[in-house]
């Protein structure tokens, strides 16, 4: 699925790009080439990956990012020194499906150790309208039939199946250090077993269950926690809704009693603004952390999620 979608502005990203590099773990790098740290060198795709390859390998391991901070991940193109760093390094952490050309140069990399994320958990189909109360909305009519959903990390027990898999494959990589990985990942696993808690009882009494965002980033999310996700784009936020699709929202939100239209910080608010305006409704961000930023509502995975719990508690009313 190779989505396009808008950049922030040049100028901001050069900003974001020093914060966050400066609140990141010293094991981790943006653009340092991989292969003669001393430590096990693994290149990650993107943001998620990253994280989980800093918390599993702690400091026997040193981390490279191909996506900087701000960048949209779906809109990489692996550069030459990106392959060479690729080529350069002990093991490459990415998912597949989410960015084709770090797919396309890992399959014709001859690293030893390839982590394909996807692998480790199921991925699902998902279009417009995700979740467990989906099937009551038969009346709305969905104008794109779905992909394969590559947003498992922000399922906490998804991400956590991730873990796991990621944790064995670094013990098999680096035996000498096999130990302090299973510790490590067994702690991260221990953590979003808890955050997955805390959402669970956060989302289980709301006033609804729907809640609408610019584009289907959500739907494990939203299956996990019993609630249903209307992407106003489907798996592609850049398209514009036909006006059908908007009065549909628009009826559904009256309906369903949704407050609030969802929008990320990586892409354009104003379509999320146009329709909230029409229909009355306010704006939140819902962040698919996709990258740490300036704009970002935390510093890392797990406060960004907490923030993202905390906007559909006010969004969905908790009771």
């Amino acid at each position: 699925m190779n989505v396009r979608r808008r950049l922030i502005p040049a100028a901001a990203l050069t900003g974001v790009t020093a914060l966050t590099l400066a609140a990141t773990s010293a094991c981790s790098s943006a653009g340092a080439a991989g292969g003669d740290t001393g430590r096990f060198d693994v290149v990650a795709s993107f943001y998620p990956m990253a994280f989980l390859a800093e918390q599993i390998g702690g400091k026997y391991v040193h981390v490279t990012s191909l996506t900087r901070p701000g960048q949209e991940p779906h809109d990489l193109e692996i550069s030459a020194r990106q392959t060479a760093q690729l080529e350069q390094s002990d093991a490459v952490l990415y998912l597949k499906g989410l960015q084709p050309s770090i797919d396309d140069a890992v399959a014709q990399s001859g690293i030893g150790t390839k982590i394909d994320a996807a692998s480790l958990t199921s991925l699902e189909d998902h279009g417009n309208e995700v979740g467990g109360h989906a099937a009551a909305h038969d009346a709305h009519t969905s104008e794109e039939s779905g992909g394969e959903d590559p947003h498992i990390w922000l399922d906490p027990v998804r991400y956590a199946e991730v873990a796991k898999g990621v944790g064995k494959a670094f013990e098999k990589a680096d035996p000498d250090h096999a130990d302090a990985y299973r510790k490590n990942t067994d702690a991260l696993v221990k953590r979003l077993g808890g955050l997955d808690a805390r959402f669970s009882e956060g989302l289980r009494n709301t006033r609804t269950k729907v809640f609408i965002t610019t584009h289907a980033a959500f739907g494990y999310l939203a299956e996990r926690y019993g609630l249903t996700e209307e992407a106003i784009n489907g798996l592609d936020p850049e398209s514009e809704p036909s006006a059908a699709r908007v009065k549909d929202l628009e009826k559904m939100a009256r309906t369903d009693g949704v407050s609030t239209v969802f929008y990320e910080t990586l892409v354009s608010d104003e379509t999320a603004k146009t329709i909230a305006e029409d229909a009355h409704l306010t704006t939140d961000v819902l962040d698919p952390i996709e990258g740490i930023t300036a704009k970002s509502r935390g510093r890392d995975y797990f406060q960004v999620m907490e923030s993202n719990l905390n906007a559909l508690r006010k969004a969905l009313g908790t009771k």
